[in-house]
């Protein structure tokens, strides 16, 4: 297939693009190198490009020349996230890092040369495309979040019509062996929320605690009836995860603080679970803490919903990995995972999919090293692999949207 044949042609500077990306990783919302480099990348090709008023986004726009002229052209939208992690690379690469405390730990730098590969190929094809694709290269992704401020600022309308399918993929370290495609339709990740609880009590001396108002232990209580909620007022087959991350309280061993606080992350499937469980975790600090004598202050701070796989467009997704690939090339995901993932936000108003790449360089994969680990290691050769999937699926559900039919 020609989308194979010019990725692997494209191959030389794809990998040297992502090993640049490697080298000076920045985190957040704001990554002016990242951000240079994908638009020195794109400069030759004719595309359409704005760059984000209030994040590093770059958007870039190509107009398909393929089929009928006359008539309104579908929308597709490829998404690549540019974003690296805080952690210190710990890997004798020739292009380790050079930014200290900084990693490109999660492959995101394998997403952005695998778009702009998607980008050249479908620029090569647009005589064949019959829509327009929308490059969505969105920082954030790690926090605290770039899909959400990119789609205010018009991301899904900047074709000049509403998008009608978007498609997404994701490298991994581990799991899998390498070049094993997999993921699933419906839930794919969880919805992470943010709680935040503070027990207030009344310091005092540690030896006299009956004349203060220990928050320590209520805090721990709390705590501890954490985990007995999620598994005795929730259902196992719709799950929830609650996890506390960090938990700070008093100064001395002798002093009883006037409070203590604790921080958890809160991972939930649906949307009913998702509101159930703030509901329930509010309930249960201030029910404790009132049955000790002592207050609790709840703040809940919603994060990235859920990702769901739309049915159809993950089927379609699926069929067009098999086709490119082969079908040993593909593995069924049994399970939803409990990370999060902010094309959520995307997937909430357009229809679509999201899949998974492994980029495993180890024989035993089972054993290496996760995405966020500073020995996470990817394996490049996968690059072109993910540029001639995205511009596959931008050419063929043009194709279909044109001719009114659903993948």
């Amino acid at each position: 297939m020609r989308t194979l044949d010019l990725a692997e042609s494209l191959r030389p500077d794809l990998v040297a693009l992502r090993r640049e990306l490697h080298r000076f990783p920045e985190v957040g919302m704001h990554l002016p190198l990242t951000q240079q480099a994908v638009v020195d990348a794109l400069a030759d090709l004719d595309l359409e490009v704005t760059l984000g008023r209030d994040l590093s986004s770059v958007v870039a726009v190509l107009r398909g020349r393929g089929g009928d002229p006359e008539g309104e052209r579908p929308v597709v939208l490829l998404r690549g996230d540019m974003d690296a992690l805080p952690v210190t690379e710990d890997l004798p690469l020739e292009y380790v890092s050079k930014h200290e405390g900084v990693m490109h730990a999660c492959g995101h730098d394998l997403h952005v040369a695998g778009l702009v590969g998607a980008a050249r190929i479908l620029h090569e094809l647009r005589d064949e495309l019959e829509g327009d694709v929308v490059f969505m290269f969105q920082p954030g992704e790690e926090g605290p979040g770039g899909a959400k401020p990119m789609i205010d600022e018009g991301l899904l309308d900047v074709a000049g019509r509403r998008v009608d399918a978007a498609y997404a993929l994701h490298v991994y370290s581990s799991e899998h062996p390498r070049g094993t495609w997999f993921g699933r339709p419906g839930p794919l990740m969880a919805a992470a929320d943010e709680v935040y609880v503070r027990i207030v009590g009344a310091g005092g001396h540690g030896s006299q605690p009956f004349r203060a108002k220990d928050p320590i232990p209520v805090a721990c209580e709390v705590v501890v009836a954490l985990q007995t909620l999620v598994t005795r007022q929730f259902d196992v087959f719709d799950p929830v995860v609650v996890t506390v991350g960090k938990f700070v309280g008093g100064t001395k061993d002798n002093i009883i603080p006037d409070d203590a606080v604790f921080e958890a992350t809160v991972r939930s499937l649906s949307p009913e679970s998702r509101a159930e469980v703030s509901r329930r975790i509010e309930q249960l600090a201030t029910g404790i803490a009132a049955a000790h004598g002592l207050t609790a202050e709840v703040t809940h701070l919603p994060g990235y919903p859920v990702t769901v796989n739309d049915e159809a467009e993950y089927a379609f997704a699926k069929d067009t990995i098999v086709d490119l690939f082969g079908e040993d090339r593909y593995t069924h995901q049994r399970d939803p995972e409990m990370g999060s993932e902010d094309f959520s936000f995307v997937g909430e108003l357009v229809p679509s999919a999201y899949v998974n790449l492994s980029a495993c360089p180890a024989e035993d994969h089972e054993s290496a090293p996760d995405n966020h680990s500073p020995r996470a290691d990817f394996d490049d050769s996968v690059v072109p692999d993910g540029a001639a999937l995205l511009a596959e699926l931008a050419l063929r559900r043009s194709a279909q949207l044109r001719a009114g039919m659903r993948p």
